[in-house]
């Protein structure tokens, strides 16, 4: 159903949350006509996706290009179905998924708790943050070689690996949201004689976890990376270490259909981590009309 075209009052906060905006920070009834249901901006990511691959498609004929060097859409198509209809894509795809939910989880632990910890001590915070911060700096990629060298060609490298890569926004947004409360809601706790726990309980915790699930929607996308950079390093198994097979056979349409799968692999991720976040936090968004 549309929205009635009737000049409407000026946007009402509600909880917290601005009325509905555009990306420009305009209001939705400023959007054209056509825009304003769901059903307009889902044919606007369609025309766009249209527009991309007729530009990819393009591009690859007007040049001259082989399939070696680009293939077009039609090509990686049909790669793509010809991998999941043989169940080639299948079998190393189920070995990367694992290594994405075990790398995620773990790096999930790591960040909570050890970001946790950071948010109760500023000792603790003043000491370990050098150390926390040189982790990130050192590319992970360089230490693929060590972790397989450490735990052998299975699954275990490419779960550290995934881990470490994700644990660091989870940290960051942990601590940060453990510690931005307001100063008047601390004090309402106290004059009630709340206890540190129950303060952490049903204060900073409520608080902090808006804040977290931002770190896990960045957290599961980089999971993927990490499962990735894994398998390109050691590894007889998964989507990692099927493109170094192609690129040895010189099969470029399933090398980028692999490509394709990954991305739809961490788009799914993504969205599934916003719906659990909309799920345990819809009173925090306004119902819209449809």
């Amino acid at each position: 159903m549309t929205r009635e075209t009737v000049q409407r009052p000026a946007p009402v906060e509600a909880h917290g949350v601005a009325a509905e905006r555009d990306v420009g920070g305009a209001p939705a009834a400023a959007r054209p006509a056509w825009y304003r249901t769901r059903w307009g901006e889902r044919v606007l990511v369609v025309l766009v996706f249209v527009a991309f691959l007729g530009l990819w498609a393009g591009f690859a004929v007007a040049l001259g290009l082989s399939s070696l060097v680009l293939p077009t859409p039609l090509a990686v198509w049909r790669a793509l179905v010809e991998g999941l209809a043989s169940g080639l894509l299948w079998v190393h795809l189920w070995v990367t998924i694992q290594e994405i939910v075990l790398g995620f989880l773990a790096g999930c632990c790591l960040g909570v708790g050890i970001g946790t910890l950071l948010a109760h001590s500023e000792v603790a915070q003043r000491v370990l943050s050098p150390y926390l911060v040189a982790s990130q700096a050192m590319p992970k990629l360089a230490l693929a070689p060590i972790f397989v060298i450490w735990f052998g060609f299975g699954i275990a490298p490419k779960v550290v690996i995934a881990a470490l890569i994700c644990f660091f926004p989870l940290l960051e947004n942990t601590v940060i949201g453990l510690n931005a409360v307001d100063e008047t809601k601390l004090d309402l706790f106290r004059m009630l004689t709340a206890s540190p726990w129950q303060t952490f309980i049903k204060l900073r915790v409520p608080n902090a976890l808006p804040v977290i699930f931002a770190g896990l929607r960045v957290a599961i996308v980089l999971s993927v990376v990490g499962a990735v950079v894994g398998e390109y390093v050691g590894a007889n198994r998964g989507l990692g270490a099927l493109i170094i097979v192609t690129q040895g056979n010189f099969d470029t349409p399933l090398m980028f259909s692999v490509f394709v799968l990954l991305t739809l692999v961490g788009t799914l991720l993504y969205k599934g981590m916003e719906v659990l976040e909309r799920t345990l936090f819809a009173w925090r968004y306004l119902k819209r009309e449809e």
